[in-house]
């Protein structure tokens, strides 16, 4: 493994450490093992490394979201993983919305982040449906996907901020069964 390997693999560990807030370069070159001038040869900045290192963790995703599994049938097992998830690694979930927040502040950041949100509505679409990836419709990628983004987003700060009365996992499917009661019918919205 060369000295970029290295830094990405340092920068997952210490955003699930210590977020990316107090991940200082000492701490990334040191888990390293490599000289705090490699971020920026390799990277340009500590920023950019663990922005590079956020994204990947949210693209594999089993260490940000756990494992999904073949009998992940229903949106229940679904909702409790990604609850599992948020309640195991807040230190990662924490650095999640700190990007989102200096996001607004950094195009460049905030156009690689509207690219992973875009990732982001498929893959929910995906673990919704069990339909790959590419061969989900658009139409599914941009209702189904970005809706379950959206709840995904807001259970994620709920059990941040306020774990002891976040909702559960059979909680969530309840209150999506009595949502469905107040929408309007096809073509009247």
């Amino acid at each position: 493994m060369g000295n970029r390997e290295k830094l990405l693999e340092a920068a997952k560990e210490c955003l699930f450490a210590k977020g990316y807030e107090r991940t200082t370069v000492r701490d990334l070159a040191s888990t390293a093992g490599v000289s705090m001038a490699a971020i920026g040869y390799h990277f340009g900045s500590k920023e950019a490394l663990l922005n590079e290192a956020l994204f990947a963790s949210l693209d594999t995703g089993d260490q940000a979201f756990g494992p999904s599994t073949a009998e992940e049938a229903d949106l229940g097992a679904l909702w409790a993983r990604l609850i599992e998830a948020f309640s195991a690694n807040k230190t990662f979930w924490t650095a999640n919305l700190e990007t989102v927040l200096r996001a607004q502040r950094d195009p460049d950041l905030r156009e690689q982040l509207a690219a992973g949100m875009r990732q982001g509505r498929t893959g929910m679409a995906h673990e919704v449906t069990g339909t790959a990836e590419a061969d989900l419709p658009e139409a599914t990628v941009r209702t189904l996907g970005s809706v379950q983004l959206a709840l995904v987003s807001g259970l994620m700060m709920q059990h941040l901020t306020d774990p002891e009365s976040a909702p559960t996992a059979a909680e969530v499917l309840e209150g999506l069964r009595a949502l469905t009661a107040y929408l309007p019918a096809p073509g009247t919205e």
